[in-house]
């Protein structure tokens, strides 16, 4: 989602008091594997796990403290909010019941999240008076300034009360930057009450130059409903225009092509209040609040399961998370959905490649393929996933496949070229790779990845070096702040003999890419060409730090021998 969800950004500092720590995958088996016994044990591993972003094994952890301690009650809150970014929410109620007193309609404090669930377990049993109660209990400051009016909106709306759901709803039309957002859950919830002339006025007001999906959907389908299909189609067409690979518009169109509409969105409040959880958590993702999305799209998930953004969302996050597990169940989830199941699979694929599965990863991909035979996209992918994988002879084949389905390229294609071309090289067939890369240049002359990349190869072999210059310092322009790019000027300026201008352009590019060990080699080998041979030795000793001993054995032994010998003068005339 786009727009409006990018301005919820001024909520987002409230939830900094979150007890939550960033980091990176820790991996629940081994947590659970080396489980200690002692409860100050178990307490560190908690937190360990969870600085690591391994959610599930922290929940594990910390529940066996709260077991020996059940009276703590920032332990019942962090554990509370593991729990539910784990998706184990039957498990966090009896927490979120401790936290809130269990008293129905008492000022909740702080406690919004807890408040929320408990909110949403009451609507998804009926028990709409009990859900309303408890999210008017929550004070409006921070982030409840917008949460409130969505989900009192929706819980006026489970009662029947649509005057006093949208009476609720309207200060978020006056919120600068959250007009859109008042506008479609206004027409959301005119349309379940069937007032359908109030919620075309409110849809209107959702509508812009560039609607994100979820209002495509939302928009479209009730135009489908109410017979005003053209209008329906010129919406969907408009944003295949924005993304001509979306399989949403290409279902919708067809739906209408076979006389068939659109289900409605939502059917009861108890969706709504799903979608505008999903909405909030859309917002905080965009703004990189990940673990509040995360929990907000978990409890959107408990009131409906059958909602694919939402997990497709989940999903997303639980990628940026480092937890390819959890991801992969997401997708799967979604596998078979006739609007986002193909970009869930896709997402498999990559996910599954990640979980080093490749074969399973090109399988899922070579199904797509052979569903649908006019579109490159999943051979392209696999392409991708075994160029990565080192199987450049595999990958040109598929990217042949591939290019097979373009009947006439367009600059989007471009891509497609300039991957099979880095894949030829690889595979030592220049003459083919130029062509590819030739032709991806045609097809976008502004690349500066591009740019550089036929560049430096030329530069690589010597060839073309004064044409070569010309255009890194051009992908240079374009891309000032890429420390490869940088590279690869300084590197060709001096294979020219210009080892005085090559100085400073190396020493930016390694400013931006500090750890590369290549980037750290060329700045050696020019500092030794301009004679400042003990900064020399101390950049390729850094070299040597940095290489990789399985990626980088021919570089480790270069530089080794270059910190023994020093180097020799050959500056355009040897690499």
């Amino acid at each position: 989602m786009n727009g409006w969800m990018l301005r919820v950004s001024r909520w987002a500092w409230v939830m900094t008091a979150l007890p939550l720590l960033p980091g990176v995958a820790f991996g629940a088996q081994a947590a659970t594997d080396a489980a200690p016994v002692s409860i100050t044990g178990s307490y560190l591993a908690g937190r360990f796990a969870q600085q690591h972003d391994d959610w599930a094994s922290a929940a594990d952890f910390l529940q066996r403290v709260l077991a020996a301690s059940p009276e703590d009650a920032g332990l019942v809150r962090r554990t509370f909010i593991l729990l539910v970014g784990d998706g184990r929410l039957e498990q966090a109620l009896p927490l979120a019941r401790r936290l809130t007193g269990d008293k129905v309609g008492e000022k909740a404090g702080d406690l919004s999240l807890p408040s929320t669930l408990l909110l949403a377990d009451a609507a998804r049993a009926g028990r709409y008076d009990e859900a309303l109660a408890r999210i008017r209990a929550v004070p409006l400051d921070g982030m409840a300034m917008l949460v409130r009016p969505l989900l009192e909106a929706w819980a006026l709306a489970g009662k029947g009360d649509t005057t006093g759901a949208l009476d609720t709803l309207a200060p978020l039309r006056d919120k600068p930057g959250f007009n859109a957002m008042h506008n479609l859950h206004a027409g959301l919830i005119l349309e379940l009450g069937r007032d359908m002339d109030g919620a075309a006025k409110a849809y209107a007001g959702v509508l812009d130059d560039s609607p994100p999906l979820r209002v495509v959907q939302v928009v479209g389908g009730f135009y489908e409903r109410t017979d005003r299909k053209d209008e329906a189609r010129a919406l969907y067409e408009a944003f295949q225009a924005r993304f001509p690979d979306s399989q949403f518009v290409a279902s919708a169109l067809a739906r209408i092509g076979g006389g068939k509409m659109a289900a409605a969105m939502i059917t009861d409040a108890r969706q709504g209040i799903a979608e505008a959880l999903f909405d909030v958590a859309s917002a905080l993702h965009q703004e990189g609040v990940e673990e509040t999305a995360l929990v907000y799209g978990q409890i959107a998930l408990h009131l409906r399961p059958d909602f694919p953004l939402v997990r497709l969302m989940i999903g997303d996050l639980m990628t940026s998370r480092d937890q390819p597990e959890g991801a992969l169940a997401q997708y799967r989830a979604i596998g078979g959905d006739p609007d986002l199941g193909w970009a869930a699979r896709q997402r498999a694929a990559d996910t599954l490649s990640r979980l080093e599965r490749l074969d399973e990863a090109v399988a899922t991909l070579e199904g797509m393929a052979a569903e649908r035979a006019d579109r490159p996209e999943p051979l392209i992918r696999v392409g991708d996933l075994l160029r990565a994988g080192k199987r450049f002879g595999d990958a040109v084949k598929a990217y042949d496949r591939a290019l097979a389905r373009v009947k006439v390229p367009e600059s989007r294609n471009w891509s497609l070229y300039y991957a099979r071309g880095m894949a030829l090289e690889r595979l030592d067939r220049w003459a083919e790779a130029e062509a590819d890369l030739l032709k991806a240049l045609e097809l976008n002359p502004e690349q500066p990845f591009l740019l550089n990349y036929l560049g430096y190869s030329w530069v690589d072999r010597g060839v073309n070096l004064d044409k070569a210059r010309g255009m890194i310092e051009k992908a240079v322009r374009l891309k000032p702040d890429d420390g490869y790019i940088t590279d690869s000027l300084g590197w060709v300026l001096y294979l020219l003999g210009d080892a005085g201008k090559a100085v400073p352009v190396m020493e930016r590019a390694v400013e931006l890419r500090p750890l590369d060990a290549t980037i750290n080699d060329h700045l050696g080998d020019v500092y030794w060409a301009v004679g400042r041979k003990a900064e020399a030795r101390f950049q390729w000793q850094r070299a040597l730090s940095n290489a990789d001993d399985k990626e980088d054995g021919k570089l480790i032994a270069t530089v080794r021998d270059k910190l023994e010998r020093g180097l020799p003068e050959r500056r355009a005339e040897a690499k």
